[in-house]
């Protein structure tokens, strides 16, 4: 599934420099999910390297992990015109390109970054303030995970005091990894359709439905032939 070329939100399409890929480790057991690229990471190509992305590298020092250690990726994949806040149908266009991020990389922990991923993958409307540093399992596309909103490192940016609130929330990620995966459902085979009739019925069988009459139960029966 390509995303380099996508088209499918012409505005973004039309203003983006490129389309900014998720980034990590492959093989990771933690997967961030922010809001949008903004204007650094429109220019590198990669997410959360601007001033929010240091933020959460140091955060992620602080419990002894490093960025090399986690996936990290966005609810968009190109940057809103200005940096403003996704569309509604933005999100919907990009929605199946982040399930298939998390099909591949098969996380332990999905972290959501701020209100537009945790309501996003919560598929509900209440906000991060109510939920941040409240883990549940949750499934994901196919996958069950523990899902795990905290706060977007760019609130404490703004308003000083939610970085320790972000540090309280990092501190329990270890303890979460610890349990491992939730309990996957179980892959249950799609039924197996019956084998589509090759060849009408023998001549005995064609001319018993024949003998039934032009009307009714013979017609219908001379239509399926068909």
């Amino acid at each position: 599934m390509l995303t380099r070329g996508c088209v499918r939100c012409s505005e973004l399409a039309a203003t983006r420099k490129t389309v900014v890929f998720g980034a990590g480790n492959a093989d990771a057991d933690v997967m961030f999910v922010g809001e949008a690229p903004g204007a650094s990471e429109d220019e590198q190509g990669v997410p959360f390297v601007g001033r929010a992305g240091k933020l959460l590298d140091q955060l992620l020092g602080e419990i002894g992990m490093e960025r090399a250690d986690v996936f990290i990726c966005n609810t968009l994949e190109c940057r809103p015109p200005g940096n403003r806040d996704p569309l509604p149908i933005e999100i919907e266009n990009c929605h199946e390109y982040l399930l298939r991020q998390v099909e591949l990389i098969q996380p332990t922990v999905i972290c959501t970054l701020g209100n537009f991923s945790t309501k996003l993958l919560r598929g509900d409307p209440t906000g991060i303030t109510r939920l941040h540093g409240q883990p549940e399992v949750r499934m994901i596309g196919s996958r069950a995970v523990r899902l795990y909103p905290i706060y977007h490192p760019a609130a404490a940016l703004y308003t000083p005091r939610m970085l320790e609130t972000l540090r309280e929330d990092f501190a329990r990620l270890p303890e979460l990894l610890a349990l491992g995966a939730p309990e996957q459902p179980e892959y249950v085979e799609p039924p197996e359709l019956p084998p589509a009739p090759d060849q009408a019925p023998p001549a005995p069988e064609l001319e018993r439905q024949r003998g039934q009459g032009e009307s009714g139960p013979a017609e219908v029966d001379q239509l399926g032939l068909f």
